[in-house]
């Protein structure tokens, strides 16, 4: 799995998992599936068409999750991302919300998102 930090005056911008999803409801950092044959690069580029519309800049890696869940586990590279163009929809998510660090605490993350998050903040559980 890929997502993108992407990041605008101090905020940053999440989606959320549309009610029929797994781990519905729930809110993440955007991104999705790499597909066979697909770069991280290219997979976050098309998963942020596809879910927002938006074509993106992929930066540097900035953080690796390994994160179990019941039966599957889930493996996270966050990256460093820039908006070129087009105007953010929610297409493929149920909707997205621009906010600051000091505000994850006010939603419910996946438990990868959250893991990713506490280790990009410095922050234990």
């Amino acid at each position: 799995m890929v997502a993108a930090v992407v990041e605008s005056d101090g905020r940053y911008l999440i989606t959320k998992r549309r009610p029929n999803a797994v781990l519905p409801n729930l809110w993440e950092f955007p991104g999705g599936k790499v597909e066979a044959g697909e770069s991280d690069e290219d997979a976050l580029a098309r998963e942020m068409a596809e879910r927002l519309g938006a074509r993106v800049r992929v930066g540097q890696l900035i953080s690796y999750v390994s994160h179990p869940y019941p039966s599957y586990t889930v493996d996270l590279y966050l990256y460093e991302c820039a908006l070129e163009s087009g105007t953010l929809e929610p297409k493929a998510v149920q909707e997205y919300r621009w906010v600051a660090s000091t505000e994850f605490d006010d939603y419910s993350f996946t438990p990868a998102d959250e893991a990713s998050m506490s280790k990009l903040l410095g922050v234990t559980n």
